[in-house]
């Protein structure tokens, strides 16, 4: 590790549905923080999500030389993980700057770099909900 990428610091943003993720990535040794823990200790489906793009990465680069830390904030749990998941892949393709990573992301999943833009719909006046209509009786 070279003294410029061990001092090295990139901010990268996810977002899915409500839930906002911001995650550091730093020179270091591969620890990966989700929430001040190890995201080894996340329930195994949330840890398989959040681990695809540091095994890519591994993969691609041969060995990893950055930590993380991601914190993530509204939305529900699910949503989070995938906010975490964007920003973590986001932050490590900035970080190392390699082309042949961001097309390896794109190749196995194109929502690892590019944000799902998908909101809920607004509720209209008088209606239960977005889309549901009041219902009328003509008896």
């Amino acid at each position: 590790m070279t003294i410029e990428t061990k001092y090295k610091k990139i901010y990268a943003s996810g977002k899915r549905k409500r839930a906002v993720a911001r995650a550091i990535v730093s020179g270091g040794d591969g620890k990966i923080l989700y929430k001040r823990k190890d995201y080894k200790n996340l329930q195994y489906f949330d840890f398989l999500k959040l681990a695809e793009p540091v095994r890519i990465a591994k993969e691609v680069l041969g060995k990893i030389e950055f930590n993380a830390s991601i914190d993530a904030r509204g939305g529900g749990e699910k949503g989070q993980i995938d906010a975490a998941r964007l920003a973590l892949a986001k932050g490590i393709v900035e970080f190392t700057g390699s082309e042949e990573l961001k097309n390896a992301y794109v190749k196995y999943d194109r929502s690892l770099l590019v944000a799902d833009v998908r909101r809920k719909e607004a509720r209209k006046p008088g209606d239960s909900k977005a889309r549901a209509k009041r219902q009328t009786s003509y008896r």
